[in-house]
């Protein structure tokens, strides 16, 4: 039996049809311009979709549904057809009578978190935003909990990677899923969005279930490349010892700005993070450019125990391997791990990822599904054929 709580933030998204741009701070606002609540029609869906769902396996006996008090979980439960176990109310707010003006806090989000993990759920299904699954996923990290979270979308910002992309697919993924993967949990500045201007911040980490019906999270701007190139620039300087043999291409190129040396852009550079006297290229961020613009001979001469290839497609044509960066060889990658790194624009003008290394057992080795980073923390699944 699956386990699942559900906390409702049902003052989520009240302030996106009447113009405020969000509900932080507004709801009062909100309420005067007229805002209906829309996250507890929203969780009633998603919770309708898991009930029809886990019917299919089993009936009520498939799943045990824990939520919180009132409008944040326990209403819209039993208007699914539950009916779950209340861990707890919300302070001073029971039953979140909307004409009182009771209003629910985040602590009451993170207070139905910690109940939920002590009561040993498998996934806490959540409804709400950005500033929802912030306290979610914070209060899971305090916690050091091993719980996946999952978000039905109602909130009027929702940038994070932790959401399904519609209220009945999650209630679908919740009944579904068995595996988990990390993605990002990012929340704006509403008062600088209200004025124009988008601030996404990463604001945490969380486990979430692996599915197709998951929206990514939202980049502002081009921030993708810089965002990817950061993570793997903060991978290689917390690997001592380890050489980055980083490919050609405006992508890689961030990545090699981002550790400190202005990098080949047709050519393959290697880097080193430790310090040496072996250095050929020059001193970097935390590390050595051991040989820039290399040749495949000078690749292999330079590689050490822990290597890393990094790489990003050929934009229209998806070629990983083969198309100018020969420098690669086959030798190369039989000595290296293969990092693949690419913006979320380019992968969605692609298909499928490819390979023509000119050795068929190099070609087989590389082909199948990749996770190909596409944001400091955040992968996609991509084929290579």
């Amino acid at each position: 039996m699956r386990r699942i709580g559900v906390v409702v933030n049902p003052v989520a998204g009240m302030g996106g049809r009447v113009g405020l741009k969000g509900t932080d701070g507004k709801v009062a606002e909100a309420r005067e311009r007229g805002a209906e609540p829309r996250a507890p029609d929203r969780a009633t869906e998603a919770l309708r979709a898991l009930r029809e769902r886990t019917s299919q396996r089993g009936g009520d006996a498939a799943v045990e549904l824990l939520t919180y008090g009132g409008r944040m979980g326990a209403d819209e439960a039993r208007e699914a057809g539950f009916d779950p176990e209340v861990v707890g109310d919300p302070v001073g707010s029971p039953t979140i009578d909307e004409s009182s003006g009771s209003e629910t806090t985040a602590e009451d989000t993170r207070e139905a978190v910690r109940r939920f993990v002590e009561e040993g759920v498998d996934l806490v299904l959540f409804v709400g935003g950005d500033g929802t699954a912030v306290d979610v996923a914070e209060t899971l990290d305090h916690l050091d909990a091993d719980v996946p979270m999952l978000g039905v979308p109602a909130g009027v910002k929702v940038y994070s990677a932790v959401f399904a992309v519609s209220p009945e697919a999650a209630g679908r993924v919740a009944a579904d899923f068995d595996r988990t993967e990390t993605r990002e949990v990012n929340d704006i500045d509403e008062d600088a969005y209200r004025e124009g201007e988008v601030r996404a911040d990463l604001k945490a980490l969380a486990e979430v279930p692996v599915a197709e019906d998951l929206q990514s999270s939202k980049q502002v701007g081009g921030g993708t490349v810089e965002s990817l190139a950061a993570g793997v620039a903060e991978d290689a300087r917390a690997d001592a010892g380890g050489t980055y043999v980083l490919g050609p291409g405006g992508t890689v190129g961030a990545v090699k700005a981002e550790l400190g040396f202005d990098g080949s852009p047709l050519g393959v550079d290697v880097w080193r993070g430790v310090s040496g006297s072996s250095a050929t290229g020059g001193s970097s961020d935390g590390g050595e450019v051991l040989v820039a613009d290399a040749s495949a001979d000078e690749i292999l001469d330079a590689l050490g125990d822990r290597n890393v290839v990094v790489v990003s497609p050929i934009g229209g044509q998806g070629f990983v391997f083969g198309r100018g960066n020969d420098q690669l060889s086959p030798a190369v990658l039989r000595r290296c791990d293969v990092e693949i790194v690419a913006s979320k624009r380019k992968l969605d003008g692609l298909g499928v990822l490819r390979v023509d290394t000119g050795d068929e057992a190099v070609d087989e080795s590389l082909r199948g599904w990749h996770k190909v980073r596409v944001g400091r923390f955040e992968r996609r699944m991509m084929k290579v054929v």
